[in-house]
Parts: C-alpha cells; structure tokens; sequence
C-alpha cells in the first residue's frame, strides 16, 4: 500500500488530499481538506502558513509520495505570480521531508480523472466522489486536491506494469 498526498496550491486556498492506493491498484479516501491561507496580515506570512500547514499534514499522514498541479497559464500575471510562489511554499514543504514531488498539468488530470481535458469543476467533483466512495458534494478545492493523488496513483500503476518510471509512463512522445 501507498500513502499519496495530493496538493492543489493556491495563494488563498490550497486543497490538500491524502489518499491510500493497495497493491491492486484501488484507492481509499483518508483526509480532505482546504488549507484557508486569507486573513493572515501579508502574503509572506500566508505563504508561511502555507509551508507549515503543508508540515502539519505531511508530519500527521505520513505520505511516501506527493502529486501537485502544475501552474497553469493566466491572463491576470499578479495572479500567475502569487500561484507559482504558493507552489514553490509547497514544494518546499514537501522536499523538507525527502518526499518524490509529482507534477501535473491540470488538462492531465482532467483526462485522467474524467476521460476528458476539458472537463470542468462539477465533472471532477462528481467523478473523485465515484472513485472514492465519498458521500455528498466536495469542496472544489479538496476534489481537485484528491484529483492530483487519483492521477498519480493511475499514472504509477501505469508505471509498475509497463515496468518505467512515471515520467515514461505520462509521456505522449
């Protein structure tokens, strides 16, 4: 059994999702969560918060490997800024602990979660809550969070059974 955790970074709000994956491929929902980072008095100190809410998590579930969301491009470059500062708070936290840091991009995880790249916010919802067993509507944040960690644990059997490493087993070339 492996340990995944899932982050969906954000400089407000980062969704953070923990799931289990047996040896036979199937994957078990332990923890959800958004990581609320408003309120704090600057945006060093949310990423700060970010860093060490990402700590408490890694310290409480004990993940062997982590999954975050590539940056994606925006037309507002403040924003595109703030988003790749909170993934490099994340990733620092992740690397502090000797983690392996899976990325992908979001189309990636649409496809491997949905079927489809272009799938929207609702169709991700509804499939993590299919593929996890989870009753009730999931938080946007903490479905794209657990969407991550399904994604990794795809791409990894892929992996496993085509005998690659993961990198290879994503690869369209």
């Amino acid at each position: 059994m492996t340990r995944i955790l899932g982050i969906d970074p954000g400089s407000q709000r980062t969704g953070i999702g923990v799931i289990d994956v047996d040896n036979d491929g199937s994957s078990h929902h332990i923890y959800h969560a958004p990581l609320v980072l408003l309120g704090q008095s600057s945006f060093a100190e949310r990423l700060k918060q970010l860093l060490l809410g990402l700590n408490a998590v890694i310290e409480e579930y004990s993940p062997k490997e982590v999954a975050i969301e590539q940056v994606f491009m925006s037309k507002n470059a403040d924003s595109a800024l703030k988003l790749g500062q909170a993934r490099g708070a994340a990733i620092s936290a992740v690397v502090l602990h000797n983690l392996p840091v899976h990325e992908y991009a979001v189309r990636e995880i649409k496809l491997a979660v949905v079927g489809r790249g272009g799938a929207d916010k609702q169709q991700i919802q509804h499939m993590v809550g299919v593929m996890l067993n989870l009753q009730g509507r999931l938080q946007s944040d903490a479905a794209d969070a657990l969407a991550v960690a399904i994604t990794h644990a795809h791409v990894r059997a892929s992996a496993q059974r085509l005998g690659v490493n993961t990198k290879q087993a994503w690869s369209r070339k």
